[in-house]
């Protein structure tokens, strides 16, 4: 026997949903027509900008205040630029100029560029305060170390995206900065009290409620003192107690993604995790980006059994879809501006650069590219300063497999610039950087988030708090090697 209609057509109404490839399959559209809140879009989704709006005016054709998500935060996390890199910088950047009427700029182009291409809803900005070095999921994502700077910045990157009409999802609450694990793969501990969250990551989230961001996204991270030993995603106290009522905030909370790890083993499968994250006060749920007709279907089942079997309450389910098609509503109402990218994001990427040392001597240098990988978050993106050299030799390395001696031999009488990302906890990347340094003029960019550690012997240290496109050229042109 089939699902109850109705109960079906609400289940749907807290979903976000996602499909391969760049056109839209039928069950895509039919599941909105049928009541689904909407997709997310990923990189997968992404060919160019007239692909882009073909499928979300296709998407429109099953209702037309479908919400289509994207993540799109500039910097190291793009999905509209992933085959290049994004044409802006991203949040360490912005922190580290420290202009937060830049910051309110750059989001609105990107809001203009993403409302243009038919997305409503931007899964940013993150505006967890980044307080752990070598947090490996945040990072570069996030605007700093300092909670107020923080949240001066995130209240105006929301202002900013949805000045140009686009909603605005500040994540990830209840502040994933302090992690030391990456909640895709498992999950995240802060055994903390609640009073340091007060002090150190809920600024930001303060700011964003204050500044009237439409939706807020959950942490799959685990706060003993608050969430027990599930994430915050599945935890009522963070969700209602603490963010609805201690901080106000009146929008939609949409979970991040049910099949990371840090939910979906705490649950025991993103159907159960649907179901425990509307228990405990989310509204949009998220599932993920390997999504297809089944599994949206499975998830919608389990909630309405859930409605059956008293996990669930009506009410609840109802005031979730309410607040998704509330949402809905603003993104058709909202006065709209439309632009693609400008240049203004290359500009503000060049005024975030740091330069310790001398830069001189560096003509026609050896860059030695060092291989970072991405986290699920980052993707595949290229980075570095490749695109942008001219009359300077390039080649990519792995720290722990050089040869420091070869690489001097290749080099000759050139000069060296290293480029890494986070080089000093990559293996083998501080001996490299240090080996070379010993005998060899040797420039080192780091284009992670930046640390304590700096190579004994560089002649100079560049920071460019990123690995944008636009961070990249930004330092080519520091380095003098754009021509």
């Amino acid at each position: 026997m089939g699902l109850d209609p109705g109960l079906r057509r609400l289940a749907l109404g807290t979903l976000l949903a996602a499909y391969p490839g760049p056109v839209p399959p039928p069950w895509a559209i039919d599941l909105v027509a049928d009541g689904l809140a909407g997709h997310t879009l990923f990189g997968t989704n992404i060919h160019d900008p007239a692909q882009v709006s073909a499928s979300t005016a296709a998407l429109r054709t099953g209702r037309d205040d479908v919400l289509i998500a994207i993540d799109e935060e500039g910097g190291d996390v793009t999905r509209l630029a992933h085959a290049t890199g994004s044409p802006y910088p991203g949040n360490a950047a912005l922190g580290a100029v420290g202009d937060v009427a830049l910051t309110r700029r750059i989001y609105q182009a990107i809001g203009a560029e993403l409302v243009g291409l038919g997305i409503t809803v931007d899964l940013a900005p993150t505006v967890d305060v980044n307080s752990a070095d070598d947090n490996p999921v945040i990072g570069t994502r996030s605007f700093g170390a300092d909670p107020v700077e923080v949240a001066a910045h995130a209240a105006a990157a929301v202002a900013g995206l949805q000045a140009a009409g686009v909603a605005a999802c500040a994540k990830h609450f209840p502040g994933h900065g302090a992690t030391v694990v990456d909640s895709h793969h498992e999950l995240p501990t802060l055994d903390v009290a609640p009073d340091v969250l007060r002090q150190r990551d809920l600024p930001p989230f303060a700011a964003v409620v204050s500044a009237g961001t439409k939706a807020v996204m959950t942490a799959h991270i685990r706060v003993p003192a608050l969430t027990g030993d599930g994430p915050a995603t599945f935890s009522r106290t963070v969700l209602v107690d603490l963010l609805r009522e201690e901080y106000g905030f009146d929008g939609a909370v949409i979970t991040d993604a049910l099949e990371m790890k840090g939910a979906a083993l705490a649950a025991g499968g993103i159907a159960p995790g649907a179901v425990r994250a509307l228990a405990a006060g989310a509204d949009l749920l998220c599932i993920g980006a390997k999504v297809d007709a089944d599994l949206v279907e499975q998830v919608a089942a389990e909630i309405v059994a859930a409605l059956g079997d008293g996990r669930l309450e009506l009410a609840r389910v109802e005031q979730a879809a309410g607040r998704a098609a509330k949402l809905a509503a603003w993104t058709r109402t909202a006065g709209r501006t439309t632009a693609g990218p400008g240049q203004e994001g290359y500009a503000a990427a060049r005024r975030a650069v740091r330069v310790e040392g001398v830069l001189a001597g560096l003509d026609r240098p050896l860059v030695v590219q060092v291989h970072a990988a991405s986290t699920i978050a980052e993707g595949r993106v290229p980075w570095g300063l490749g695109p942008h050299l001219v009359d300077a030799e390039l080649i990519r390395v792995v720290a722990a497999e050089s040869d420091p001696a070869d690489l001097r031999r290749r080099a000759g009488d050139r000069p060296i610039v290293l480029v890494g990302r986070h080089l000093h906890r990559l293996p083998g990347g501080p001996e490299l950087a240090t080996a070379l340094a010993a005998t060899h003029p040797v420039t080192v960019v780091e284009m992670g988030w930046p640390a304590g550690w700096r190579p004994a012997g560089a002649r100079a240290f560049v920071t460019t708090y990123g690995a944008s496109h636009a961070n990249g050229r930004a330092a080519a042109e520091v380095l003098g090697l754009t021509g």
